[in-house]
Order: C-alpha cells, then structure tokens, then sequence
C-alpha cells in the first residue's frame, strides 16, 4: 500500500476548489487529467455527496465523495479495476489570513491485484512526481477556472 502525501497553496478559496472538484460535468480532464469523459459516469448526486466513476488509460475507480465537512473532503474507492482495500484521496483546506488556501492531500492506493500492487509501489516511489505535477496542475485549472469568472455552477442533471 502507498500513501502519497502533497500539498499546494492556491489562489482559490475553499468553495472554489470545492466546486472544481465537484464539478463532474464533461470537460472534467480540463482539471483532472485522469479522468476523461469516456470513463465518467455519475451515479449519484447530492448536495454534499456523490457516487461517481472516472478514470482514464485503463484505469478506472468509483469513488463515493463526500464533502460534508467543506474544509475535509474524502474520496472512498468503492470498486475498481485497480484499487481496493483503503485506497481513496482526501484534501484539507486551509484557509490562510492572506486569501489563500493551502490544499493537503493524502492519496491511498492499496492494490487489489497484481497489476494493481505493482501500479501502487511505483506510484509511491518514483511515481510520486508524475502525481505531484498532476495536482499542481489540477491547482492551476482551477485557479484559471476561477480567473474566468466561471465560479461555482451546479450542472444540470440531463449532462448525466
């Protein structure tokens, strides 16, 4: 098992990084890059949770999102091609007095197979970069999503 642990300060505040990462309309890989519209699928959502399938290049997971506590969301993988056991994504904001927002994250993955384990060690291992730039990257979309004037929108359920 792998425990990745990356951490970002963002010009966008709590919500707005919230929103992003709630947004599961199509586009989604503009901010997340393993997740493309092909594996998207959402099954469930409500105000503060959702039950969602993403993924990308083979790899896909349904995770159950809960963003209750809007400072403490947890991602909890509940069936994947890849990933069982504790494997899940969870991001703390901080809000910081000078109007940013620090974003820590802990990414779990505990293989469930063979391919899965040997995924799981190179990603906590020298696959660790290749994750960190993936989040810097995601800080950035939504920074320039919020730069946009887009803010927070609720999709219309017909986009599932």
């Amino acid at each position: 098992m792998s425990t990745i642990h990356l951490h970002e300060s963002t010009t966008s505040t709590p919500e707005q990084f919230v929103a992003g990462l709630t947004d599961f309309g199509p586009g989604r890989s503009k901010l997340f890059g393993n997740s493309t519209d092909e594996y998207l699928k959402v099954h469930h959502r409500g105000s503060n949770e959702a039950d969602v399938t993403e993924g990308s290049n083979g790899i896909w997971e349904r995770l159950h999102y809960d963003w209750s506590d809007p400072n403490h969301i947890v991602l909890t993988t509940t069936d994947s091609n890849m990933w069982g056991g504790a494997s899940g994504h969870t991001y703390t904001l901080t809000r910081r007095p000078n109007g940013t927002t620090d974003v820590d994250a802990v990414v779990v993955r505990e293989g469930k197979n063979l391919k899965g384990r040997i995924l799981g060690f190179v990603l906590g291992t020298i696959g660790k970069r290749v994750l960190k730039k993936a989040f810097a990257n995601t800080i950035k979309a939504i920074e320039a999503r919020n730069e946009k004037g887009s803010g927070h929108h609720e999709p219309s359920m017909e986009a599932y």
